[in-house]
């Protein structure tokens, strides 16, 4: 997107390198992001979040329209979900941080757990070294999981936001169902649904050609 776009990849609070809070919800997530593009001086972009930063760019684009000028939410819907990342967690509390070595032996702790090796390369992203050269989670985990509740939550049955906006749903998903059209239609009037065939909950990730193009289609659309 850089190429022809410039580019902000924001790191939520209690993610990455941004800051740890004990406040983890989709108000001030989104207060985050707004004082981001005010610190940066944008006065209006294109917004863009998959799943957990969907709900983040919904909830800036319902409370804040006017620094949204188009809206682009992957793979989750404007309702409530209920908690489903506990293999998630269980992931990262199957790591001992204080006897690993390397990766490659976090890696062998959490296959007990977590099968599946792209998910457990998913997590090891968060692995990151201390200052005694150890390990750590770059990510602050209590606060995550103790807010997993709030982010499940639905947006407010009052929260709209009427400018242009695409949901892109992967085909092999189930964060987007057909009977949450209607739901997407009342908080965004002006939305548009496509589906990347092929694609699960990461569509970016298994379908980054076939996303790219639907996004150029959408942005460079009059």
């Amino acid at each position: 997107m850089s190429a022809t776009h410039k580019v902000f990849l924001v790191d939520l609070r209690n993610h990455g390198k941004s800051p740890h809070s004990q406040e983890f919800n989709y108000a001030v997530m989104a207060e985050d992001v707004l004082e981001l593009l005010q610190d940066a001086e944008v006065p209006q972009a294109n917004v863009l979040g998959h799943s957990m930063g969907g709900k983040v760019a919904m909830t800036l684009a319902t409370a804040y329209p006017e620094v949204v000028d188009k809206l682009i939410v992957v793979d989750i819907a404007p309702k409530q979900y209920p908690p489903h990342h506990q293999q998630i967690f269980a992931g990262f509390k199957s790591v001992s941080l204080s006897e690993i070595k390397s990766r490659g032996e976090a890696d062998q702790q959490m296959m007990k757990v977590i099968a599946n090796a792209g998910i457990r390369q998913f997590i090891l992203k968060n692995l990151d070294r201390d200052e005694q050269k150890g390990f750590k989670w770059k990510l602050n985990l209590a606060a995550i999981e103790a807010g997993a509740s709030q982010v499940g939550a639905g947006l407010s049955n009052s929260a709209v936001f009427n400018g242009e906006t695409l949901f892109v749903s992967g085909g092999n998903s189930d964060y987007i169902k057909t009977e949450d059209h209607a739901l997407i239609y009342h908080h965004f009037a002006n939305a548009k649904i496509e589906t990347i065939s092929g694609a699960g909950h990461w569509v970016h990730a298994e379908k980054p050609k076939d996303l790219l193009e639907t996004l150029h289609q959408f942005l460079n659309a009059d």
